[in-house]
């Protein structure tokens, strides 16, 4: 019980809880890019894939 109470005392752990947090944001922040980049790629190469089918 010492222990416990000795590690929420600890500005280490609030430190390491605090870096998780903001490695938490960052990744859910690359992955939305991300996904937004696939889809908004994906829509481009249909776009040039039915004007080239459209030119023929």
């Amino acid at each position: 019980m010492r222990n416990l109470y000795r590690l929420m005392r600890s500005t280490r752990a609030a430190t390491a809880v605090e870096y998780g947090l903001i490695l938490a944001l960052i990744f859910l922040a690359a992955m939305s890019t991300i996904t937004n980049v696939g889809r908004s790629t994906s829509n481009m190469w249909t776009g040039v894939s039915s004007a080239a089918t459209n030119a023929m």
